[in-house]
């Protein structure tokens, strides 16, 4: 009993810190820059197909996920030429826009994504002659990349190009009138929050070893953003403490004896109920800087 629930614990965290960068990412964008990306979703997939198929290439692994981050952020920037015209509500629309159609691409080109079937047998993460077989390593394995990200977007939003993504969030004409080029800043910006997104889709394909195109559709597009609000607009301690809260909280339902056909309602009620407590109590999130508008 004991070595099954340390193995439930252990899957558990793992998804955890796979959804804590997928927060931190999209906090760069949403918190820092003020860019509503709906579409993040669409790039947490674009790398989990990409490594995958990369992978099952004959593409060793570090490549396979950096290529899953690469073409993530290529797709990113292609959205920022898109949508250049676009804020607010409208670019909201239009990113979520785009997450349809890329969830399109991964449902109907079956010679390439196997469609509604999935791709199957992803093998686990092999680099440097090391594989990871157990899911205890593969946690380690997901911390280090977790601490490293975490320390990359921490060293950016807390230099002076990080104070000029803020200036597009909290006055992009201003800046503009400063000579500065918000659209090259907010492409940038929305470029490393999809690598960053294409790597957790990575570690994500990697480790449950099957992937669909009903992963990356609109529920796990909630929880993200339930995570970065929760945890705060532009506050990266906020995006780790929320997403062990909002993805740990949920799982403690099926230790209470309740029928299943209302459990995953219940997580859905959950996820509503502590954004509307935070958002009531805390309109800033738990760490949050900046006013959610």
């Amino acid at each position: 009993m004991n070595n099954m629930f340390s193995a439930y614990l252990t899957h558990i965290l793992i998804i955890v810190v796979i959804y804590i960068i997928l927060a931190l990412s999209l906090n760069l964008a949403l918190g820092f820059t003020g860019l509503i990306n709906l579409g993040h979703v669409a790039f947490f997939g674009l790398g989990a197909y990409t490594s995958a198929l990369l992978n099952m290439a004959g593409v060793p692994f570090i490549l396979s996920m950096l290529g899953g981050g690469m073409v993530a952020s290529f797709f990113g920037f292609l959205l920022t030429k898109i949508t250049k015209k676009l804020k607010g509500d409208y670019l909201a629309m239009a990113t979520l826009g785009f997450s349809f159609v890329l969830y399109s691409i991964f449902l109907n080109w079956t010679n390439l994504t196997h469609g509604p079937m999935g791709i199957p047998g992803i093998p686990k993460p092999k680099f440097f002659g090391l594989a990871i077989h157990d899911n205890f390593t593969f946690l380690i394995f997901v911390i280090i990349i977790a601490c490293l990200i975490y320390l990359i977007l921490k060293k950016i939003t807390n230099s002076p190009y990080g104070k000029l993504l803020e200036g597009v969030r909290d006055d992009a004409l201003g800046l503009s009138a400063l000579g500065k080029n918000v659209a090259k800043l907010k492409s940038q910006s929305l470029m490393l929050s999809a690598f960053f997104a294409g790597i957790a889709g990575s570690l994500f394909a990697h480790y449950i070893s099957y992937i669909d195109p009903s992963t990356f559709y609109l529920t796990d597009l909630i929880v993200i953003f339930t995570i970065t609000i929760v945890g705060g607009l532009g506050s990266l301690k906020g995006s780790i403490w929320a997403g062990i809260i909002i993805i740990i909280l949920p799982e403690l339902l099926r230790f209470i004896d309740l029928p299943s056909s209302i459990i995953g309602t219940m997580r859905q009620m959950i996820y509503a109920v502590i954004l509307i407590i935070i958002l009531l109590l805390k309109p800033r999130g738990l760490f949050g800087r900046i006013d959610l508008e």
